[in-house]
């Protein structure tokens, strides 16, 4: 908890910064021939010291025919740059193993076999959040590839990337921001559209509570888990009537063993559906607090009616249809507060509906929420659209094309036009905030509770990770099993300082 005051640059001296060492080529980087020239005017432009691997003429010939949104390429697929998904079972293209992608500003290769990976063309690494491990990075960096980041999954899944210096680690980023280069903010929210769906009408509603179902429904069975928000719906239950359905602080069944099944939970099963819409009050609490970061917690009781009772995106009203449609948990100063409003709700129909206007005709007043959803270029559960995956690889394949242009034309005037600068991702493209308990603060936890334990500590020592890496790539280590021996640096440095 000490290390909570370092702010958001989380450095403490050290190495240079991440952009510094890949605009100098990441120092003198190791190639198959020896070490490159450090920081010379070549930059990136260093690729044809990587000669291509035994088998890797493949990437030329096995490419099946993939047609993207179009383009005036005419290079054949011996010319074009390569794209690595590193984390394979991402590979947005079935049955192959490589594809030929035809983007708006050019085409690439895009293969899944690693055995590309110290390719000359190989210009571009694509990892997956979720399975990016600091001790796994593919080492030498070599300084002709940019690393790409997908990751629209919960910031706990890796808060690796939600320090600095491992977001720095990545050229361009998808990520549910609004400040990654290509942002997944409203994944879960299909279209407009979704949130205009009927509720079910307030006579019913009542019916529902006079057969003594609670105003208040919570259905959570990932217990643990960094907004600890159990502990703040375990203090709520106390002063108002919480219906809970899953594994978490259940107190009560669902009407059937089919709709128990906790798969049944992730879908929009009609039965499930039907069910939880009948509640007035649906509690939505992200696994994971951070900006932007919404998930079907929250749009789902919109689609269905029920008000979210939310906590998760600090920024959420900025995408909410209008400014009435859910009640924000930190509006409050304590569980009791909240449920003396919840109460007053559950016995005034006419102001309970006034949070359910955005579903009436002209409703939505968000205008940011609607351009939004019409500028994004991929769909959701829309196949006339591309998926965020093939989007995420045209988004790389043009900026490689462009990189590799700028190169040429920094070598062709002999210096003259300047190299292109390496793009870095910011903090702002991921960073997500400490964990805080759900009720409460750390000082008032009981020593060895199992959340301080679990995410405090997996917070501070993906910072470490995140340092130890960069350390390696800026030393040019090519041998992953040195990470811990960096890992020991780092904290033996730490504990000096203290």
């Amino acid at each position: 908890a000490g290390r909570a005051g370092m702010g958001v640059c989380g450095m403490r001296g050290g190495p240079a910064p991440l952009w510094l060492a890949l605009a100098c080529g990441v120092g003198a980087a190791l190639t198959a021939e020896g070490p490159a020239e450090p920081c010379g005017a070549e930059g990136w432009a260093q690729d044809a010291a990587v000669p291509p691997p035994p088998g890797s003429a493949f990437v030329a010939t096995t490419a099946s025919s993939y047609h993207g949104p179009g383009n005036n390429d005419t290079r054949s697929n011996k010319a074009l740059p390569i794209l690595l998904w590193w984390s394979g079972s991402l590979f947005p293209h079935f049955p192959g193993d490589t594809e030929r992608i035809d983007c708006p500003l050019g085409s690439c290769l895009v293969t899944r076999s690693r055995r590309v990976a110290r390719h000359r063309r190989t210009k571009a690494l694509i990892f997956y959040g979720t399975d990016f491990r600091a001790y796994e990075a593919p080492l030498p960096r070599l300084p002709h590839q940019t690393w790409a980041l997908f990751h629209e999954e919960s910031p706990m899944n890796n808060y690796l990337l939600s320090h600095p210096p491992g977001i720095q680690l990545f050229n361009y980023t998808a990520t549910f921001r609004r400040e990654s280069d290509y942002p997944l903010t409203l994944q879960w929210l299909p279209d407009v559209g979704y949130l205009r769906g009927p509720a079910v009408p307030l006579a019913q509603k009542e019916e529902w509570r006079r057969k003594g179902y609670g105003p208040v429904l919570y259905l959570q069975s990932h217990c643990d888990v960094p907004s600890d928000r159990d502990r703040y719906v375990r203090e709520l239950m106390k002063y108002i009537q919480v219906d809970s359905y899953g594994k978490c602080l259940h107190n009560r069944d669902l009407p059937s063993e089919r709709l128990r099944d906790t798969s049944t939970a992730t879908t929009e099963d009609s039965e499930f559906m039907a069910f939880i819409s009948r509640y007035k009050f649906h509690l939505a609490l992200e696994n994971a607090i951070c900006d932007d970061y919404m998930t079907e917690k929250l749009w789902r009781p919109m689609h269905l009616g029920a008000v979210p009772v939310y906590r998760g995106s600090p920024a959420v009203r900025d995408w909410m249809p209008n400014n009435l449609s859910i009640i924000l948990i930190d509006d409050f100063e304590s569980p009791q507060e909240l449920a003396k409003y919840l109460h007053f709700l559950d016995k005034n129909g006419e102001e309970y509906m006034k949070y359910l206007e955005y579903k009436n005709p002209g409703g939505i007043k968000n205008q940011f929420l609607l351009e939004s959803l019409e500028r994004r270029e991929w769909g959701v559960n829309d196949m006339t659209l591309p998926n965020y995956l093939n989007g995420f690889e045209c988004f790389i394949c043009d900026r490689e094309n462009s990189r590799v242009r700028k190169e040429q034309e920094h070598k062709k005037s002999r210096g003259k036009i300047p190299a292109p600068t390496p793009h870095i991702a910011q903090y702002k493209h991921m960073g997500c905030p400490m964990p805080t308990p759900g009720f409460g603060s750390v000082e008032d936890l009981p020593g060895g509770d199992s959340w301080k334990e679990m995410w405090l500590q997996d917070y501070w020592q993906s910072l470490d990770q995140g340092e130890a890496l960069t350390a390696m790539i800026h030393r040019n280590e090519s041998h992953q099993g040195r990470f811990w021996d960096y890992m020991h640096e780092i904290f033996l440095k730490r504990t000096r300082q203290h």
